[in-house]
């Protein structure tokens, strides 16, 4: 996630040479690539901390520090 990003709502899932754009409300790809097995558990992840990842948003939009969010275990 960057700050001063473009919407939708949406963050950066780098994967080896891959990168792929996850809409955060959607929870899907809108630009880029994942391989599929990289993509199921991106978005595992994102359906368990749509939350977070929009407080995060929020936060990025209005410069402040962004929250750690716990990885997938």
């Amino acid at each position: 996630m960057f700050y001063r990003d473009h919407n939708p709502p949406h963050f950066h899932a780098v994967y080896a040479q891959f990168e792929a754009l996850i809409d955060i409300e959607k929870n899907e790809v809108f630009s880029g690539y994942l391989p599929p097995r990289v993509l199921g558990i991106v978005t595992e992840w994102t359906a368990l901390h749509q939350k977070e990842l929009m407080d995060n948003w929020d936060r990025a939009r209005r410069q402040e520090i962004l929250l750690n969010i716990e990885p997938l275990v």
